[in-house]
């Protein structure tokens, strides 16, 4: 670095430690420490870091190591800065952020230039000013080491990162009380995609970090004397990212209308009525009062006129297989159309609080109606988060903690042992609530059905039942050969016959698999690709598969598709959901894929709005355009029911009546209109 600088940001330096020491009182900078790691509020590992300071030389080293899903992923980071003012010398982080993703990262200061190595390329950049260096949500210590030059440096109001070159902005986001000392909030935007919420103590001490991590996962770290309080931290980081939000989208929002006239639609109910021409929908305080032709339907005087002519009405969409992992889903889901979803499997504090938060009233807060299923599941090398039950007592504490937090639904994952399993269906049947999810480990759909599932969570648990597993010599299953299709066999009519007596209701996640068995680039699959933010495109894009493994994908796929279309020839009730495949835009694709098994426009369309409703007993305030539901209106450039890829056409969403312009929504979260 340019040493003429040294003597001023010296003399700085020395001030604001002064200032610093006086605030802290008996508080000090902590010069090591550990961090627990967690993902889905479970604890998974754990960072240990040290700092040395030698005159001129400030250096940390951390280690960074969980275990997720039975998999290892550490992470070695030393970051060598100047002791006076904490200017970046280097930076070197090797190992991997997730399961999928190797670091090899470097940073050096040559001059005036920063030479940076990542994902294998080298270059030289002049740093644009002011500038620090970090990597994404971890190592957690480098967070720190950011608010305190954030701090030292005058809280700029944006800065880059390197070596990503993001622009990251830090916001107050008030104080908490906790062990009985202040723990003060801030939201971090930019250094990943969405807002993190961090707090510091008054020495500048990092006690927690609520993010997510490479896989899009919940993540949160806490300092090992403040681990008690992780659940205070989050449902505070859910308050402070969504008063975030609410700033960044304002542009997006009409002014609510305790009155609302949508005029000159064609309207596309969701119950198979003809089209209706020249429309009047009417919302009072969200609520639909009215929905008919212009002649029958009165508009009041004081109503807030919103002129659809050319515009074709259908209701909202539903998301049905969501994961609302970070508040920044919320103008994405609405900017799509989608109106409504069900998140099938979170982090109890976190989903909590959304849910109550989106369901207040006069909230500020963007976002879906939202409806969520509690998910529990049992201890073992892939379990996942931290409800788990592996007594039926333990199964019927959470499902009745569940209720009481505003869940309808229980969702099952894959470590559950068959008598929980039965536990679970039993205690939630008793509430009134219904079971989705995974078939468990070491057992079948049909099993699953009659232990009490009332629902399905993926294509793949029904295709065994269509096709033959193609064994090698030794009698073990061959993963290198497709399975052989047996559409007609005793095996898939017993499927058939059990999904039909007990009205079981699936939820296929095709478009997620369809990204995974990708033959040719996924932006010619799903154009949405090309759209996303910056900070998503190289996690999402994944390659086709390679050529050697094309004919064995094409043939995979293709017993996808006939094992979805056999379902529904059969009349096996269908709910659309992404499962988080391309953010908002893969709901569009859900439903195209359905059109392609053969539905036909409108019965994909029902799939994501009245066939939704029902499945969680909601229809009678959702689903359809009718009087007494929800004012949840999307309306549309052209004709669904003519061809459904018009679902992507989105003019205006109308969540319960408030009117939103999807452009600046997905601007808010650096997505591209």
């Amino acid at each position: 670095m340019p040493n003429h600088q040294f003597p001023f940001r010296l003399a700085l330096s020395f001030v604001l430690a002064c200032f610093t020491c006086a605030a802290a009182g008996a508080q000090q900078r902590a010069t090591s420490g550990t961090f627990v790691l967690h993902k889905m509020a479970a604890p998974i590992g754990t960072e240990t870091y040290s700092i040395e300071t030698q005159g001129a030389a400030y250096t940390l080293t951390s280690h960074f190591l969980f275990t997720d899903r039975g998999e290892a992923v550490p992470l070695e980071t030393t970051f060598m800065a100047s002791s006076a003012d904490m200017s970046p010398h280097s930076y070197v982080a090797k190992g991997r952020a997730s399961r999928a993703s190797e670091m090899d990262d470097s940073v050096t200061i040559d001059g005036h230039l920063l030479s940076i190595s990542r994902r294998g390329k080298t270059e030289a950049r002049e740093p644009s000013e002011p500038w620090f260096i970090t990597d994404g949500y971890s190592p957690v210590a480098m967070q720190e080491q950011m608010m305190r030059w954030w701090l030292m440096h005058g809280k700029p109001a944006e800065f880059t990162v390197y070596p990503s070159n993001s622009k990251v902005h830090i916001e107050p986001a008030g104080t908490l009380s906790v062990s009985g000392r202040a723990a003060h909030g801030y939201t971090v935007g930019g250094l990943i995609w969405g807002v993190e919420s961090l707090w510091i103590d008054d020495a500048q001490n990092l006690l927690a970090l609520v993010s997510t991590d490479a896989e899009f996962d919940h993540f949160e770290a806490v300092r090992d004397s403040y681990e008690a309080s992780l659940s205070t931290f989050i449902s505070a980081a859910v308050q402070a990212d969504l008063a975030a939000l609410a700033k960044l989208t304002v542009a997006a929002r009409m002014a609510p209308a305790r009155r609302l006239a949508i005029v000159g639609a064609t309207l596309e109910d969701s119950t198979g009525y003809p089209a209706l021409q020249d429309s009047v929908i009417l919302i009072e305080e969200g609520v639909i009062t009215a929905a008919g032709p212009r002649s029958q339907v009165r508009v009041p005087r004081d109503a807030t006129v919103l002129d659809a002519s050319g515009k074709y009405a259908i209701p909202g969409l539903w998301d049905m297989h969501a994961h609302y992992e970070q508040v920044e889903w919320g103008p994405i889901y609405l900017a799509a159309g989608v109106t409504s979803v069900r998140d099938v499997g979170n982090e109890f504090d976190f989903i909590r609080t959304v849910h109550d938060e989106l369901d207040r009233k006069q909230n500020p807060a963007i976002g879906p109606h939202l409806e969520f299923a509690g998910v529990i599941d049992g201890t073992g090398p892939i379990s996942l988060g931290a409800v788990l039950a592996d007594t039926p007592a333990q199964a019927q504490s959470w499902v009745e903690k569940y209720q009481a937090a505003g869940a309808r639904q229980i969702k099952v994952y894959s470590s559950i042992k068959p008598d929980v399993l039965k536990s679970i269906t039993a205690a939630a049947h008793a509430r009134g609530m219904t079971v989705t999810g995974h078939i468990p480990e070491g057992m079948t759909a049909i099993q699953g059905i009659n232990d009490g599932m009332d629902q399905i969570n993926h294509i793949t648990y029904e295709v065994p039942y269509f096709s033959r597993t193609v064994f090698d010599a030794d009698g073990k299953p061959d993963n290198t050969k497709p399975p052989v299709l047996e559409l007609d066999g005793p095996r898939a009519k017993d499927l058939l016959s059990t999904l039909q007596a007990h009205h079981t209701i699936l939820d296929p996640t095709m478009a997620i698999y369809e990204s995974f068995l990708n033959t040719k680039p996924l932006d010619q699959l799903e154009p949405g690709l090309d759209h996303v933010a910056p900070q998503l495109r190289d996690a999402l894009d994944s390659p086709p598969v390679p050529a050697a493994q094309t004919a064995w994908a094409i043939a995979r796929w293709q017993a996808l598709m006939a094992t979805l279309r056999a379902l529904h020839e059969a009349g096996i009730p269908m709910v659309a959901g992404t499962d988080q495949t391309i953010p908002g835009y893969s709901l569009h694709r859900e439903l195209e894929i359905y059109v392609e098994a053969g539905f036909t426009p409108l019965q994909a369309l029902q799939a994501a709005t009245i066939q939704a409703a029902r499945a969680l007993g909601v229809a009678e305030e959702s689903g359809s355009l009718a009087r007494g539901k929800r004012g949840d209106v999307l309306l549309l450039d052209a004709d669904p029911l003519a061809d459904i890829h018009n679902t992507r056409k989105v003019w205006r969403t109308i969540a319960a009546g408030a009117v939103y312009d999807p452009a600046p929504l997905w601007r808010s979260v650096q997505f591209i209109p």
